[in-house]
């Protein structure tokens, strides 16, 4: 990759196209899973190599319990496999493991792994690593209002205070800074209820890859991209590239 570019702090990945990798192969989608389990760890240790401070994944979104029993059982197992890989892979990278969404809606045992993950990786300094899983925007969005108005009901807060600096501080992200890049493999173009506040103004990558098949030459074409970008926040455009010109300072 060229020296010059300019590494986005913090990629959010939708992956996307597990079942539909495996059934080009004639698999079962369980099978796409477990291959998209292990592109997910070597996206950890791809990203941790290239500098990216802040990785967020959707894993499982709030959505997904209406799929087929058989389907989210097989990604209940494999998450509980992967989480004892997750933990080894983390401890090797220097990798902080760190969960979005509503845990209480997982049986006890994969509470207690995402628990373990996050407390045996809270003192790693290099890449933090983000599992959105039962992970919904508008849920997130509800469970902070729903605090927001209870501290509003006691008369901690005044209806008047409430600023979008106090709504991002209640959001489950409010830990790390917005993504600077979404890229979504499987070629949809939606954000499929992913980190709607925070990806106001994110830079969108999707590619045809299914996401079994995504590897660091694929993220790299992504973050290529993002250098190409003007990154203006609403503002007046600036002459010539805004990431050239940073990468050049």
């Amino acid at each position: 990759m060229n020296e010059k570019y300019v590494i986005p702090e913090h990629v959010a990945i939708i992956l996307d196209g597990n079942g539909r990798w495996a059934k080009k192969r004639g698999l079962p989608r369980s099978m796409g899973h477990k291959e998209g389990c292990k592109t997910v760890e070597q996206t950890v240790e791809d990203a941790a190599r290239l500098g990216i401070r802040y990785l967020t994944v959707y894993g499982f979104s709030t959505e997904n319990w209406k799929r087929d029993e058989g389907e989210v059982s097989a990604l209940m197992t494999l998450f509980r496999f992967y989480m004892r890989r997750l933990l080894v892979i983390a401890k090797d990278n220097n990798v902080r493991v760190r969960m979005i969404g509503d845990r209480t809606k997982f049986s006890e045992d994969i509470i207690r792994g995402l628990d373990r993950l996050e407390e045996e990786t809270a003192g790693n300094t290099g890449l933090t690593f983000v599992i959105a899983v039962n992970y919904g925007a508008r849920d997130e969005m509800r469970r902070a209002v729903t605090k927001i108005a209870k501290k509003v009901e006691k008369g901690e807060i005044r209806a008047d205070d409430v600023t979008e600096e106090l709504i991002a501080s209640e959001l489950d992200t409010a830990f790390m800074p917005d993504p600077d890049l979404l890229i979504r493999t499987g070629s949809e173009m939606r954000l499929s209820n992913y980190l709607l506040w925070q990806c106001a103004y994110t830079e969108f990558y999707v590619t045809d890859v299914l996401w079994p098949d995504f590897n660091r030459a694929e993220l790299e074409k992504a973050i290529e991209s993002f250098n190409r970008r003007e990154r203006r926040f609403g503002g007046v455009p600036a002459a010539g590239n805004a990431a050239e010109e940073k990468s050049s300072e």
